[in-house]
């Protein structure tokens, strides 16, 4: 199979699909990998490690006319819509819910798109785990420096000192983002509070952590209790290829503190937060109601080196299936695989997408 690396165009993002030593594996299976010009350079991975491992470095629109199967990190926009051709098939982060252009597109055009953060495996999320894993440890740091006066946040030193109370930092969802983000906010001292549906995850964080953070259940009074007084909210919460449910309404912003930050992790799927929109990384901030919003949509891509290492970890297998078997006998034969499938042969497949543009 043909498989294509293009470089990435969204702002500031500097992840690439494959590093070269998935490249050489890749090789070795039998495949053919284009490799755009300059695609590796924002992740320390040059041409010429491409070519050593035996990659074809070539044009963006000579990758996209013989490819195969496409490998990004994320989704096609509008400026590649007319370089992907009819029936081929992209493996990429997707987020569909929230984007009605971009669904559109790929059932119009036939494209079969699989998306890392719906492949199901065990119950896990493989593919979208190790991105968690960063943008959850990166949160509470990128609060920590906006929380400077300088910035309009709060003054409060995250970490406190002898004499004087830490910051508070309030943790919406206990799963890969948010059992991260505690990891993060417990290691600098701060009084933790993780808020999470299901009581399972709740004790498991509490296993973890032994004790030294506060759990509670999703309510909306128990919501608006702790973000009274939180210097920082990170909003971790995931519902798989659909819209994040808004657990802060706009009316909630007026009883926090003025200064407070918010780091909404969740943004690529709509957010958690209803006054979140996607910023980027040169512009990452914005304020309302006096409410210091971080809404970056591609939080990982600041840590180009670690973020696609990790994310080439966990695709090669399943990029390797999809072209040892094709795609129709990969998604056939593998149920993960078959998770990811979000939209194909012109329909959207994937249950939890379609139910969010059902009846529209």
């Amino acid at each position: 199979m043909i498989i294509g690396v293009p470089k990435e165009i969204k702002k500031e993002e500097y992840r690439v699909g494959i590093v070269p030593s998935g490249v050489k594996e890749l090789r070795a299976a039998g495949h053919t990998l284009l490799i755009e010009k300059d695609a590796g350079a924002g992740s320390g991975f040059s041409d010429e490690e491409y070519l050593d491992a035996d990659a074809d470095v070539v044009e963006q629109g000579v990758l996209f006319e013989k490819s195969d199967l496409i490998v990004k990190v994320k989704e096609p926009l509008p400026e590649e819509y007319g370089l992907l051709r009819q029936g081929q098939t992209v493996f990429t982060y997707l987020h569909l819910a929230p984007n009605r252009e971009l669904t559109r597109f790929l059932v119009e055009r036939n494209i079969t798109a699989l998306g890392y953060e719906t492949l199901e495996k065990g119950g896990a999320l493989p593919l979208l785990s190790p991105m968690s894993e960063v943008a959850g440890r990166m949160a509470p740091l990128m609060a920590v420096y906006y929380l400077q006066m300088i910035h309009g946040g709060t003054g409060v030193l995250a970490t406190g000192v002898a004499g004087v109370r830490p910051a508070k930092a309030l943790i919406l969802g206990a799963g890969v983002v948010g059992s991260n983000a505690a990891r993060v906010c417990i290691g600098l001292g701060m009084d933790t509070v993780v808020i999470s549906k299901g009581t399972d995850k709740l004790q498991r964080l509490d296993e973890l952590f032994m004790g030294r953070i506060h759990t509670l259940p999703v309510t909306a009074h128990d919501v608006g209790e702790e973000v009274r007084d939180a210097d920082i909210v990170i909003g971790g919460v995931l519902v798989p290829g659909g819209r994040t449910p808004v657990l802060i309404p706009r009316a909630m912003l007026a009883t926090m503190k003025k200064g407070a930050v918010i780091v909404d992790v969740a943004v690529d799927q709509g957010g958690c937060v209803e006054t979140s929109r996607p910023t980027t990384h040169d512009n990452p901030v914005y304020t309302v109601d006096g409410i210091i919003h971080y809404a970056v949509a591609n939080m990982p891509g600041a840590f180009p080196r670690t973020s696609t290492i990790a994310l080439t970890n966990a695709t090669l297998p399943y990029i390797k299936m999809i072209a040892d078997l094709g795609v129709e006998r990969a998604i056939a034969q593998d149920p993960a695989l078959r998770s990811a499938l979000n939209t194909h042969q012109g329909k959207i497949v994937h249950p939890v997408v379609a139910a969010a543009y059902a009846g529209q």
